[in-house]
């Protein structure tokens, strides 16, 4: 059972493909919880995500993408969809500040801060922020920061 009180099993699931609820006693191998993953991202979270970003996903790099799928894996689509964190990312996908910490609002489970929720939110929002930055030159970077 994880932190907040759900049932999960292999990497995470709270749920099989065939939408069944994981229960208490389940039991997987691991070549079925990589299969399961890989489903759930397929068919779930990254399209979830592409639809929550609407015409802003065509902007946004696939790494930014890709950690914004793990924070929808982790926390939900629908909790993405009512985020702020979503609503800076379409506001200004460049606004680090603001977005770094909106990623760090969600580190908790059962109300409480979780150590591996904060490592897991600064590894999303790194990644986030490779994809974001590997998008411009040297030179747009230096022009950006300098507000040139």
């Amino acid at each position: 059972m994880c932190p907040a009180g759900k049932w999960t099993i292999g990497t995470g699931a709270t749920y099989y493909k065939n939408g069944e609820k994981v229960k208490e006693g389940d039991k997987i191998t691991q070549e079925e919880a990589d299969d399961l993953l890989k489903w759930m991202i397929e068919n779930k979270y990254e399209p979830g995500v592409k639809m929550l970003l609407g015409e802003t996903y065509a902007i946004i790099p696939e790494l930014s993408r890709d950690a914004l799928t793990s924070f929808a894996f982790n926390c939900g689509t629908a909790a993405l969809g009512k985020s702020t964190l979503l609503k800076r990312i379409k506001e200004n996908k460049n606004d680090f500040i603001k977005i770094k910490g909106e990623f760090d609002k969600w580190v908790k489970g059962g109300g409480k801060v979780l150590p591996g929720l904060v490592k897991r939110r600064k590894a999303e929002f790194e990644l986030y922020l490779e994809g974001i930055l590997g998008q411009y030159s040297k030179r747009e970077l230096v022009k950006m920061i300098l507000g040139l």
